[in-house]
């Protein structure tokens, strides 16, 4: 019923930039907070970024000052953009969603997750 769809990973130098955007769709009720998350082979998941739907922010120290996310409510869109990466910012990053369907019956909202999308930081 929701779909989350991450599009623009890919290899980069260090010192460059890319724009992680994450489309949502189904039948959806209500998003009270979206996410972006990245994990390594061998390590857990861990949060890089998140918005709450009363556009609060929070960062990972490791990103802070370099990465920026953003939604647009039109589009429902989500947006991670990175400046300055790092070849340790390499991972498989993936966008959360907390979110209410329209057939929800508890109304408490579920944590939904995209396929991820490969980023590689490297010369």
């Amino acid at each position: 019923q929701v779909q989350l769809v991450e599009s623009g990973g890919g290899l980069v130098q260090p010192g460059g930039s890319l724009r992680l955007s994450c489309a949502v769709s189904g039948n959806i009720l209500s998003i009270s907070a979206m996410g972006w998350y990245r994990q390594v082979p061998g390590k857990q998941r861990e949060m890089v970024a998140t918005l709450t739907s009363a556009r609060t922010t929070d960062y990972a120290d490791s990103v802070k000052g370099r990465f920026t996310i953003s939604r647009d409510s039109a589009k429902n869109t989500l947006y991670l953009q990175m400046d300055s990466l790092k070849p340790e910012d390499t991972a498989v990053y993936y966008c959360n969603g907390q979110i209410i369907t329209i057939a929800s019956r508890t109304m408490s909202p579920l944590d939904y997750w995209g396929q991820g999308t490969q980023v590689t930081v490297s010369s």
